[in-house]
Parts: C-alpha cells; sequence; structure tokens
C-alpha cells in the first residue's frame, strides 16, 4: 500500500498557516499539528462519485438554512482559540463540511471547527483520516465526524460528547444514517453509494 509522502521542505521545522499562506507549491498539502502532508493525486472516480451524491443531498438539505456546504478544496484552519490566524499551525481540506457557525467563515478559509466533516477514505489517505484527522477533530471539537469506505460501502459516525468522539454506529448501503449535530438531517445512504 502506498503511504503518504511529504513535500521537500525543511523537516525540523513547526509550519504555520502564515507560513501555508506563502507556499508556492505545484501541488496542494494539509498541515496537521504543523506538519506538512501532501495531497494525493486526484481521488478516485468511485470517490468522486460518492463526494458529489452526498453533496447533492447536503445542499438541498440546507438550501433553507443559514447553513453552509463546502466540498474540497476548502481550507479549514484549526484550532483558533486565541484568534491569531497566523500562528495556527493545522489547515485541512475536508472531502464535505457543514459549517453552522457563519462567524468562522473569512474570504480565504474558515478559521474553527465545522459542525460535520466527512472523510471519504482512499488508499493513500487512511491512516491520516482514521487517526490524525480523527484527533485534530475531536480535539478542534469537531461536532460529528463520518468516515465513509467507498470500496466497502460504510459509513462510520462519531459524535462529541464531552470532548471525546463516541462511535455511534457502521452504516451500510441499506441504511439511513440521521446526523446527532443537525436535527433532521437523514441521508438515505442507498442514493450515496449507488454506482
Amino acid at each position: 500500500m502506498a503511504t503518504i509522502k511529504e513535500p521537500d521542505l525543511v523537516y525540523d521545522k513547526v509550519y504555520t498557516y502564515a507560513d501555508y499562506l506563502t507556499f508556492d507549491l505545484d501541488f496542494m498539502v494539509e498541515l496537521i499539528r504543523g506538519k506538512i502532508f501532501k495531497m494525493t493525486p486526484a481521488p478516485s472516480m468511485r470517490h468522486q462519485e460518492i463526494s458529489g451524491k452526498l453533496n447533492m443531498l447536503l445542499s438541498i438539505f440546507f438550501q433553507e438554512s443559514p447553513c453552509r456546504v463546502y466540498a474540497a478544496p476548502t481550507d479549514i484552519v484549526l484550532p483558533i482559540a486565541d484568534r491569531k490566524r497566523e500562528r495556527s499551525h493545522t489547515v485541512v481540506q475536508p472531502d464535505l463540511c457543514v459549517i453552522c457557525d457563519l462567524s468562522i467563515i473569512d474570504k480565504q478559509a474558515a478559521f474553527g471547527a465545522p459542525t460535520l466533516i466527512v472523510e471519504i477514505l482512499s488508499p493513500h489517505t487512511k491512516k491520516k483520516d482514521l487517526q490524525l484527522k480523527y484527533e485534530i477533530y475531536e480535539e478542534a471539537g469537531v461536532q460529528e465526524y463520518w468516515i465513509i469506505m467507498p470500496e466497502e460501502e460504510l459509513l462510520e459516525q462519531f459524535v462529541l460528547n464531552d470532548g471525546r468522539y463516541t462511535r455511534i454506529q457502521t452504516y451500510t448501503k441499506h441504511d439511513k444514517i440521521s446526523s446527532r449535530a443537525v436535527d433532521g438531517l437523514d441521508i438515505d445512504l442507498n442514493i450515496v453509494f449507488t454506482q
């Protein structure tokens, strides 16, 4: 299995959002706790089909809502406890996210925790999404985290309780998932996973 490779930059430095804004690279990167991770090549067609369908369903649901739906690439800067944005050392680009606190949205990025984040696994990002991003989303206060496994047609739902994620359930393509963070948001996974 291929692993995530880091770009050829200085490894003993902890990078910040201010550094991130100065990068002149011919590929996309994320910062996780100051460490640079090169984004993988274009996602698989299956990944994109699932992302597109889920994005459509979320966008329809939130059409009349103050919440906003964003698809990658969208910079989400975490955490921002002291509001010194340039000093933050985590910048991620989740596959999909829902932001209901519009005060965190700026012209360039979102500075704070989205309400819901969805990551669709690929062989190259599995460890990062299952471990590193899980931890930073939990620490930053993302209320709900969905991890989608496209090949297995499964979705894992995690909800923040007292600062820690609780695994709610593993859903299959025959299930309907109900968000715990957004009232009334129910997604028929058959629509999401049908090819």
